[in-house]
């Protein structure tokens, strides 16, 4: 099975192919030749990964699945949610958001967060959502140089170690991706 995965991130990329089975060939955008930025101008997490995977099936007509992931601060009122990757404003810098966030929380007692990310898959002409979401903590200081977005001052409930700090496969076995990922995987099959 052939199935494009509307994103030209490779560290999502790489996420994803740990988790996916040998007979599920996963496509980039690059490799069916969209190199255009796909318009991420929705409100919400699920209607932007609805948008990028309707773009992909209605202008090339692949099967395909698309996702969108924010953190989710409860201290912010759910802040930066939707606009995570460009919290900072443009161009998107990982940093930069992060630094604002670490502002934004630095009078706040409670850190607790989560990450979201929702699947929207278009097959065989029908779609589906597939939501995963890990709760944990904002830490005070960026820790770990894996991972990407806000992985260095995330720890999910349970662990001592950032996203940042664990191997991408560690990452990939608990992350919201990765439950959404694998929802996804179980529907497939």
């Amino acid at each position: 099975m052939k199935l494009v995965f509307a994103s030209n991130n490779k560290n999502k990329i790489r996420e994803i192919q740990i988790l996916v089975p040998n007979d599920i060939q996963i496509l980039s955008l690059e490799e069916i030749g969209c190199v255009e930025e796909i318009p991420e101008t929705a409100d919400t997490i699920e209607e932007n990964a609805i948008l990028k995977a309707n773009y992909v099936t209605q202008k090339y007509g692949y099967d395909c699945f698309a996702d969108d992931s924010g953190l989710e601060v409860d201290a912010l009122n759910g802040e930066p949610g939707v606009f995570s990757a460009r919290y900072a404003g443009e161009p998107k810098n990982d940093d930069n958001n992060m630094d604002k966030l670490l502002s934004n929380l630095k009078d706040k007692i409670n850190k607790k967060a989560n990450f979201k990310t929702v699947i929207c898959l278009n097959y065989k002409g029908n779609q589906q959502l597939f939501t995963g979401i890990i709760n944990g903590k904002i830490i005070e200081e960026k820790i770990g140089n894996n991972g990407f977005g806000n992985d260095p001052i995330f720890v999910a409930d349970g662990y001592l170690k950032t996203f940042a700090e664990l191997s991408i496969e560690e990452k990939a076995s608990i992350s919201h991706r990765g439950i959404a990922v694998k929802k996804l995987i179980d529907f497939l099959k």
